[in-house]
């Protein structure tokens, strides 16, 4: 680990020693109700930081086996420094990319792996006369289908930490078709691989000879691997200011570096104090308020946390991309995070609705980003908070134990359709006039106590949390806009915080939290027969049987966590459909009484 000295002195083409001194005061808090709190605690986060910059894993456990573990994923904290040292190699290769006439690159990937290129891609964009980029992290056969583009000048980017992820190994199979029939025999050359050393991707890459490897250092988690290969390697292809965005990412390394600002006056560690000492008072609904050019970048931090900190019953709850709300909408069981961007817009209503929920002693933690490239110091900052607050609230930030419970329900269910030809569904509850089935878990049916299965929101109650997971196209807007009113009238009618997902994306996210965190989530997971399916080529089943498995098999786990959960299974994935579904379930809430706030 490089000492603030050797990160302002060891790149000075980077500038990092202007970036920090501009990162010093970029994070402003008012405690609100916590003021208390934060002082008592501020001691335990300067020692989780110091502890973090030791890579000492006693911070977060005393048991030897976890330590080591812990111990094999701190490599993030060297990772802008290992990419500041190999800009010159990524630059190299995009350029030859871009003179070998590719007019598109295709990312496919899920999670930490995803997440970071698509706020570079959304936030900071595409340079002039550099080949388009997409992401594609959704096995729903509409947005496969969606995403193809011409195959003779597409370049493809594997990505996947474990080589073992079956959305992205599907999807390039499926695009390595899409090359083979355009008559492309060196379909090889269209692919670039990242992912760790020796997996199952790495071996094949070399074995098909792709066009490029790139290997991470295993010690670097997928999801705190925004400044590694994993965001870099497409932020070359985007033409973008490589120097720039990791120059960011040190001078927020340094800034951050204890002894240089106690936690309170820190600007990473404070963000981690905040989120800590608030989830230890329950004000667990961590609760990002910004613009909408900023929306990517909220699911990147709402997978760093609930993925990092949902475990063992207990965690923090990331509230990202909620519809700003009038302050009598909101419960009090939120701490709020606003991130101000350069010359955003309607900056006045989020500074009213900011001053009224001050005013009602609200806590609020207040981010600077001087400019969409500075991205790379936020990656650092709420990477580095996140360690803190895992410290704070006594749990191992860098593992993730539930996740893989869906991953096996799913691959449970797929052998039984490669045996039987269909997937094992058991019979609804409910099946409304439309068509929609309604099935609940098992914690919900015995809380609703033989009520019908859409009063599923009258079980929202002081301190829960409304999750909304969709598995449906993410490209449909009319579709996703109905989402949205859902997600809306739910907060504004319970003054419960949302979430919402799209699957199986968040799997790979805040699904270890809706699993492994405290169980006060209510979730409506949503799957429809696709209008038109997809066939994966070498599998019996196609991308509409793996979406629907894959949301099954979640809804299986969230049964066995005993979770309050509602499946809604549409006959389409059709606006109205959608909708007569929201209004049965809102229409609940006046006559089954769900809890004031």
């Amino acid at each position: 680990m490089h000492s603030a000295h050797e990160l302002l002195t060891r790149w000075p083409a980077l500038d990092v020693a202007a970036k920090r001194d501009r990162l010093q005061q970029s994070l402003r808090l008012s405690s609100g109700s916590l003021t208390g709190k934060l002082h008592a605690s501020a001691d335990a986060a300067d020692r989780a930081a110091s502890g973090l910059w030791r890579r000492d894993p006693s911070v977060w456990s005393a048991d030897p086996t976890v330590q080591t573990a812990i111990a094999d994923r701190l490599g993030w904290m060297s990772s802008p420094a290992l990419m500041a040292d190999s800009i010159d190699r990524l630059q190299t290769f995009a350029a030859r990319v871009k003179a070998d006439g590719f007019t598109d690159v295709v990312l496919l990937g899920m999670g930490g792996s995803s997440l970071a290129p698509e706020v570079l891609h959304k936030v900071i964009g595409v340079a002039a006369g550099w080949p388009r980029f997409h992401m594609l992290d959704s096995t729903d056969p509409a947005a496969v289908r969606a995403t193809e583009t011409a195959p003779a000048t597409t370049l493809y980017l594997l990505a996947s930490k474990s080589g073992g992820t079956i959305e992205p190994n599907v999807l390039a199979a499926y695009f390595k078709q899409r090359l083979l029939d355009a008559g492309i025999s060196r379909w090889a050359d269209h692919f670039v691989a990242i992912t760790d050393p020796g997996t199952a991707v790495d071996r094949r890459a070399r074995g098909d000879n792709f066009r490029d490897v790139f290997n991470n250092p295993a010690d670097i988690g997928g999801r705190y691997s925004a400044l590694s290969f994993f965001g870099m390697v497409p932020a070359a292809l985007m033409g973008q200011d490589l120097a720039e965005l990791i120059g960011w990412g040190l001078a927020m390394l340094a800034a951050s570096e204890p002894g240089a600002a106690r936690a309170m006056d820190n600007p990473a560690v404070a963000l981690g104090l905040a989120m800590g000492a608030a989830a230890r008072e329950g004000l667990d609904k961590m609760t990002l308020v910004a613009p909408p050019s900023l929306d990517a970048f909220g699911l990147w931090v709402e997978q760093l946390i609930a993925e990092s900190t949902g475990k063992k019953g207990t965690g923090i709850v990331p509230i990202a991309n909620e519809p700003l709300g009038e302050p009598a909408k909101y419960g009090t069981d939120r701490l709020f995070v606003r991130v101000r961007a350069h010359a955003a817009a309607d900056e006045e209503k989020r500074d009213a609705v900011q001053r009224a929920l001050t005013a009602r002693h609200a806590p609020f933690v207040e981010i600077d980003l001087p400019a969409p490239i500075a991205l790379g110091a936020e990656f650092v900052r709420w990477e580095i908070a996140t360690a803190v607050a895992g410290a704070l609230i006594g749990i191992d930030p860098f593992d993730q134990p539930n996740v893989q419970q869906a991953k096996d329900a799913t691959n449970v269910l797929l052998a039984q359709y490669k045996s039987t030809g269909t997937l094992p569904i058991g019979a609804p509850d409910r099946t409304l006039p439309n068509g929609t089935t309604l099935t609940l878990s098992s914690a919900a049916r015995a809380a609703l106590r033989g009520t019908d299965a859409d009063a599923l929101l009258s079980l929202l109650h002081q301190g829960d949390y409304f999750a909304l997971l969709a598995y449906v196209a993410t490209r449909d807007a009319a579709f996703g806009e109905e989402l949205q009113a859902l997600r809306r009238s739910v907060r504004d009618q319970t003054r419960a915080a949302t979430m919402f997902g799209y699957g199986p994306r968040y799997l790979h996210s805040t699904g270890q939290l809706h699993k492994g965190g405290p169980n006060s989530g209510v979730f409506l997971l949503i799957s429809a027969t696709p209008a038109q399916d997809l066939p994966i080529p070498g599998e019996p089943f196609s991308f509409g049987t793996l979406e629907l498995a894959q949301a099954v098999g979640d809804f299986a786990s969230l049964d066995a966590a005993g979770r309050r959960a509602l499946h809604a299974h549409l006959p389409a994935p059709d606006r109205t459909t959608l909708r007569a579904l929201g209004d049965a379930l809102l229409a609940r809430l006046g006559t089954t009484g769900a809890a004031a706030r």
